[in-house]
């Protein structure tokens, strides 16, 4: 499949322009009062701070999918751990302003634990828990990665097998032994960095540094896919067994995106949490990971910025509809799935494609 979008003037233009425009919305919440005509309200700046985060979330299940032809419905669980990486964090930066005025999180007083668990040692530290937000999706992506791969698991096969991984951590993360919240998870975030997590600047400041990661993740991965490793990594989706007569192993390709495109997920969900303010066992649902082909369909995978697109148009009629018509959403979204494969296979970058090649 060959990307419409890597990447024309046209598509240059926009993306700065959307950059200008996603850019200005803090700015404008910020420097005009309620009321004001240029005012962008606060609930505004939060919701297309969570939109980025999910943006960045298909761009990374695009680079699999898209690219190297392997399809995942499981990058939840990556999502979800670097979400708890970071949430690690401001659990611990709560200090003894939760309800039990304790050293410990409230949800472990109230199980009764007198200690942190092990794993909690230096989670104090937000640069160690940024650490954790990469090699914790990274390390369990390789391990899962490295002996699925090797095995030549492909296919169908594959896709259910990580279902199956994202299914089992949401089940781990519901019990309340697992010193990770349980059902409630992590919530009630104070501060991040010594600053109020609620204030506008530094929701601004969350907001910025989303899109910036955005951003840098899109033009990382366009510099992969216009590489030799990206050509590579189609051949792999087009042709595996083809590569192989001609002298490549697969499986360390298939590795390396495999676990950067964890990577990136795990970010996605540590921007994620604090703009959101919780994070519990729910994000590891299938249903979450399921959304998330889904988004990169109806943009159009293998395209990098069709998936951004894609994201940002799903979850925003969901942000209408489970408003308008909330016991319809999973219905209208099942058939927004099943539209797209039918005729717009290409999702809206095919599309537009088709729309620029009938006016040249």
């Amino acid at each position: 499949m060959t990307s419409p979008s890597l990447f024309s003037r046209q598509a240059w233009t926009g993306i700065v322009v959307c950059c200008v425009v996603l850019a200005a919305l803090p700015l404008l919440n910020l420097l005009f009062a309620d009321g004001h005509p240029l005012h962008v309200p606060s609930y505004m700046v939060s919701l297309i701070g969570k939109f980025m985060c999910y943006a960045l979330a298909a761009l990374a299940l695009d680079m699999v999918w898209g690219y190297a032809g392997i399809l995942s419905l499981g990058h939840g669980v990556f999502f979800a751990l670097g979400a708890y990486a970071h949430g690690m964090y401001l659990m611990r930066a709560i200090g003894r302003e939760g309800s039990y005025a304790s050293d410990l999180p409230d949800f472990m007083v109230f199980l009764d634990w007198k200690t942190y668990p092990w794993f909690w040692a230096g989670t104090d530290s937000f640069w160690y828990c940024l650490a954790l937000v990469v090699l914790v999706p990274g390390v369990l992506a390789f391990v899962f990665g490295y002996f699925a791969f090797r095995s030549r698991i492909k296919g169908v096969y594959f896709s259910i097998i990580t279902q199956a991984m994202t299914y089992a951590f949401m089940l781990l993360f519901f019990r309340n032994n697992t010193g990770f919240g349980g059902n409630n998870g992590f919530t009630d975030f104070k501060r991040i960095l010594g600053y109020s997590i609620s204030a506008p600047g530094t929701k601004a400041t969350l907001y910025l540094v989303t899109l910036a990661a955005l951003l840098a993740a899109l033009l990382l991965c366009r510099a992969i896919v216009k590489s030799r490793l990206g050509r590579v990594l189609q051949g792999v989706r087009d042709s595996e067994s083809r590569l192989m007569f001609i002298g490549y192993n697969p499986l360390w390709f298939k590795l390396f995106v495999w676990t950067l495109s964890a990577v990136l997920c795990g970010i996605a969900g540590a921007l994620y949490v604090p703009q959101v303010g919780i994070i519990n066992p729910s994000e590891m649902s299938p249903a979450n990971s399921i959304e998330m082909v889904i988004w990169a369909a109806v943009g159009g995978r293998g395209t990098l910025l069709g998936p951004i697109v894609g994201a940002f148009s799903v979850n925003g009629l969901k942000s209408w509809f489970t408003g308008a018509f909330p016991d319809l959403w999973l219905f209208a979204l099942g058939l927004i799935f099943i539209l797209v494969t039918i005729y717009l296979p290409q999702g809206l970058a095919g599309l537009t494609a088709r729309w620029r090649k009938e006016q040249a």
